[in-house]
């Protein structure tokens, strides 16, 4: 039988405070695509548990050992998921439903990379136009208003 993933999960912008530039992950499956660190939820994981379990399987970045704050957003978004996607899904799963996470860093570091071909530190405008997921983007284009607000 096989194992689908379930239809709702986080998405992570890393973001160094002192550079204001996000951390940016192109996917092995499709070297196309870049994105922030996101992740789905497994069964009986609160969406905050699957963001720090994200955060260090795909960056090395362990948030409990380093004492880091990570900033629940308290928004979630519905999309549809991606055609190229889709199979790893169960059948008629057509939408998925993101959390959202801000983790603010103060360097740059360089992520131990297990799950992507390469990362790059860009402005807020280049990781905008670099990620073909739409949410990703917004997210990214929100860090400013989201550090207001908290």
């Amino acid at each position: 039988m096989q194992n689908f993933k379930k239809p709702e999960s986080v998405l992570v912008v890393i973001y160094c405070q002192t550079t204001m530039r996000c951390l940016m992950l192109q996917r092995i499956d499709d070297p196309n695509f870049w994105q922030s660190v996101t992740g789905s939820m497994e069964d009986n994981e609160r969406p905050y548990d699957t963001a720090v379990r994200e955060i260090f399987e795909e960056t090395g970045i362990d948030i409990i050992k380093q004492d880091l704050t990570l900033l629940d957003a308290k928004h979630t978004v519905e999309f549809d998921i991606f055609p190229q996607f889709q199979h790893r899904y169960a059948p008629g799963i057509k939408v998925n439903k993101e959390h959202w996470f801000y983790l603010p860093l103060l360097s740059e570091m360089t992520p131990v990379l297990t799950e992507h071909l390469a990362y790059q530190w860009l402005s807020i405008s280049d990781a905008i136009n670099l990620t073909l997921s739409p949410n990703n983007g917004e997210a990214i284009g929100k860090i400013d208003h989201f550090l207001k607000i908290n």
